[in-house]
């Protein structure tokens, strides 16, 4: 399938694409527990019988049911070595049953297994693991890819570049999404849209997780920033526990109403997930007959993200700074931290020029002594791990650039790309590829431009070269090359109209190096704060500052104000303390504590931070200094991940800060534990058995939740994924457990979480029985006779203790 023969399927009105796959088999007789590709694989007509009747409703797109065949999933049933058998039958009965009237999609999705730095699986593994399913698919040929239910989106990113470098066939990627609109990493729409969508992606959207209406918030988050079609793929509504059977009871009349919602939103492609059938189709594709599809504005908003974070670069928005420190020149002491490959200083600048109002950071790893690609790479991994901004990627040289974009989970600024011609031919197909952002330095081989036309020259000729491989300008930021005044005394007017003529020539954003002005002049902030004022009175977009010199950023948010700039009185009224006055002298002043995060004790702050690297030392530090280990764990740890608990309830976190701040304190529990045996060890609070139910083999989220549970004390039994009722129930018997624990992701598995409280029951099973998952609600567990449900590892803590309590 060409990206032609995809627009032109456009024109006949939204694309259609098919229904549930996994419930429907079940209803054929697919037992829960099997591999599904293996069962398929044995049983053709079934599939090739459902799929006929999804192109008999009118499916344009089929998927091919190739979902779990990758090699790690593969692995789970000893079938690793059947990957290319399976996959190619997969989508040999697809075709057979796609005929000529429906295009076959190869379907992939998530390996179950966590990225690093969350998890251990490393970013190019993971890229290697995709691409080995994606030779097997194009081996028997399918017209498009579709990278389908992910909830991470370096994951998809991962998933995008397999398929990309392996064959030119169009992609789609859908993920899915929390209730507070935010995949399990914490990735909005708005985020996912934009860094999929540079990467290459030719439709982006959602499916799983919810009904139709719930999906319309996202896809009109998505809307402004989709230059491409976005696709829908609900389910029929949420599940529901009928005479013991999970049920979906929306109609086909009502998902298809509800779908011409969803289109009337801004999607263009639509199909169903779980709980629907051909008949659902069939009603959505009559309900779409004769609707247009509304030819796509491409807007190319220029927009930095990070997994977690968003920043639009607009010529009228605020001001924004892009955070300097973690750069090791001239801090000797970051220097030689790098070398001993410690990353404490490059976290702290992270996080400090966060707090400080830096809406991006730059990171440049240039030192000598190290391995810059080894050492770049690190500090993305701990800065992305610790603060939410995008970053700027900052080096001179291509392979550490690119090696750092691959792994960037997001959409980077690069710093730079110069008018050299070498450098342009290698950076801009990297910008390109990865989708990023660049810094337009206007230098040639010669150096500096000698005036504003040789400048101008520069920035015309890099615009063109990077139009011709597909980038648009809106890609750009424009250095204005900062010169010192000291030297040169028109640098700054030099400087005023290279800023005028990029914002009202060419419309493009401008940014610059601060500090350069006043290179060599005594009282430098002043000179930087002066110069500012005038630049940002030009149109100056953002520049590469120190964000802790308070002068500045307060001048600039003053400045946005007195410019009127969209949101600058909100801005400045909420950052600025009305004892600001203490920057420039006043002694009668304090200074607003509410700026700076309040002061905790070390341990508790390495929890709160997820610092591994630090918490053993101070943990060290506190106990030679003579406090017990039981008190190191009360006062300090519990409290710690106490708070990492909060601020993951409050959106402030997401997953990877919740593992990264249980890991930092597994590291202290694993430290202190000989002590506290040493002594008299507290007993555990309770024993937990836990599990993934019979037939699901998803354990993200179960993982996660021993976790915790041990860090506070519990003693766990982890029985793992795919476990009969009949073993969590005696295991619950045999160590006279308190509490069962239940994971269940999928909707086709949930039931099974009723044979274990009904089991249970039968064997006079004390066990008090919570139940958590992304397909679980508070009313399921009331309606199987679950005495609790969670919905997160934070959260199951909470409900344990309060169970425990009321048994005591």
């Amino acid at each position: 399938m060409t990206k032609q023969e995809l627009q032109d399927l456009f024109q006949k009105g939204p694309i259609i694409l098919d229904g549930a796959t996994g419930s429907n088999l079940m209803a054929k007789g697919m037992p829960m527990g099997v591999c599904p590709e293996d069962w398929i694989y044995h049983h053709k007509e079934a599939i090739v019988s459902l799929q006929k009747a999804y192109v008999e409703a009118g499916t344009q797109i089929l998927y091919a049911p190739t979902f779990t065949a990758n090699r790690i999933k593969l692995a789970e049933y000893g079938m690793e070595d059947r990957l290319e058998e399976l996959n190619r039958a997969m989508v040999r009965y697809s075709r057979e049953a796609a005929g000529d009237r429906a295009f076959v999609a190869g379907d992939l999705t998530m390996t179950g297994r966590q990225l690093y730095p969350v998890g251990d699986l490393m970013f190019e593994d993971l890229v290697d693991v995709y691409k080995e399913q994606v030779r097997a698919i194009l081996k028997e040929g399918v017209d498009l890819f579709v990278i389908e239910t992910m909830m991470s989106l370096q994951e998809c990113r991962a998933a995008l570049l397999a398929v990309k470098e392996t064959c030119d066939l169009p992609v789609m990627i859908s993920l899915t999404y929390n209730e507070d609109g935010r995949t399990l990493y914490g990735t909005s729409p708005e985020i996912a849209m934009v860094v999929l969508e540079h990467m290459g992606a030719d439709i982006v959207g959602v499916n799983c997780s919810t009904g139709p209406l719930a999906m319309i918030p996202l896809v009109k988050a998505m809307l402004p920033y989709a230059d491409i079609p976005i696709m829908v793929k609900p389910n029929a509504g949420m599940p529901e526990l009928e005479n013991g059977e999970t049920v979906y009871k929306m109609t086909p009349e009502e998902f298809a109403d509800a779908c011409e919602q969803l289109v009337d939103a801004g999607a263009s492609v639509v199909g169903g997930c779980c709980g629907t059938r051909p008949d659902h189709i069939k009603a959505l594709a009559d309900c779409m007959r004769g609707k247009k599809v509304e030819p796509i504005q491409k807007k190319n908003r220029p927009v930095l993200t990070s997994e977690r974070g968003f920043v639009e670069v607009t010529l009228d928005g605020g001001f924004k700074v892009v955070g300097e420190r973690i750069n090791p020149t001239g801090k000797k002491a970051l220097q030689e931290e790098l070398r001993s490959g410690s990353m404490q200083m490059v976290r702290q600048f992270a996080r400090d020029q966060e707090i400080a109002g830096a809406a991006i950071l730059d990171v440049n790893m240039g030192t000598n002594g190290i391995d810059e690609k080894a050492t770049m790479l690190d500090a993305i991994y701990e800065v992305i791990s610790t603060v939410d901004l995008p970053l700027s990627i900052d080096t001179s040289y291509v392979d550490v650039m690119e090696a750092a974009l691959r792994i960037y989970p997001g959409r980077a600024l690069i710093n730079s790309i110069s008018c050299e011609a070498e450098k342009m031919k290698e950076l801009l197909p990297i910008a390109k590829k990865y989708g990023a952002m660049f810094v337009l330095l206007p230098l040639s081989q010669a150096g500096l431009p000698k005036d504003l036309d040789e400048k101008k020259e520069h920035i015309t000729h890099v615009l063109e070269a990077a139009r011709a491989i597909g980038l648009q300008d809106n890609d750009a930021v424009v250095d204005v090359l900062v010169a010192t005044v000291g030297a040169n005394p028109s640098a700054a007017l030099e400087c005023f109209e290279t800023i005028s003529y990029c914002k009202d020539t060419l419309h493009l954003p401008t940014i610059c190096g601060l500090s350069n002005i006043s290179f060599g002049m005594p009282q430098r902030i002043f000179v930087n704060t002066a110069f500012l004022n005038v630049a940002l009175s030009k149109g100056l977009t953002m520049a590469i500052a120190n964000p802790s010199q308070e002068l500045l950023m307060y001048t600039a948010l003053a400045t946005d104000l007195l410019l009127g700039k969209e949101g600058a009185s909100e801005r400045y009224l909420g950052t600025v303390p009305t004892t600001a006055m203490k920057m420039v002298g006043s002694k009668d002043v304090k200074a607003d504590s509410q700026t700076k995060e309040e002061a905790h004790h070390p341990i508790f702050d390495c929890v709160v931070k997820g610092d591994k690297e630090s918490i053993i030392r101070e943990v060290k530090k506190e106990v030679e200094a003579g406090e017990k280990p039981s008190a190191v764990i009360e006062k300090y740890l519990i409290p710690g991940i106490n708070q990492v608990g909060e601020y993951y309830d409050n959106k402030k976190y997401f997953l990877p800060q919740l593992i990264a701040g249980a890991n930092a304190m597994k590291e202290a529990m694993e430290y202190l534990e000989p002590l506290l045996l040493a002594g008299k060890k507290d007993e555990a609070k309770a024993t937990v058995v836990i599990a993934t139910v019979e037939g699901d083999i998803h354990d993200i989220g179960k993982n996660l939740v021993v976790l915790m549970l041990k860090n506070y004390g519990y003693r766990v039994f982890d029985m793992g994924k795919d476990v009969p009722a009949e073993s969590i129930v005696n295991k619950a018997i045999e160590e006279n457990a308190q509490i069962i624990g239940l994971s269940a992701l999928m909707t086709t598995t949930m039931m099974r979480m009723k044979d274990v409280v009904d089991l249970a029951k039968e064997k006079g099973c004390q066990a008090k029985i919570i139940i958590g998952g992304a397909c679980i609600t508070e009313s399921f567990a009331e309606e199987i006779g679950a005495d609790g449900y969670s919905k997160d590892a934070s959260e199951c803590v909470k409900l344990i203790d309060s169970l425990i309590q009321s048994k005591l």
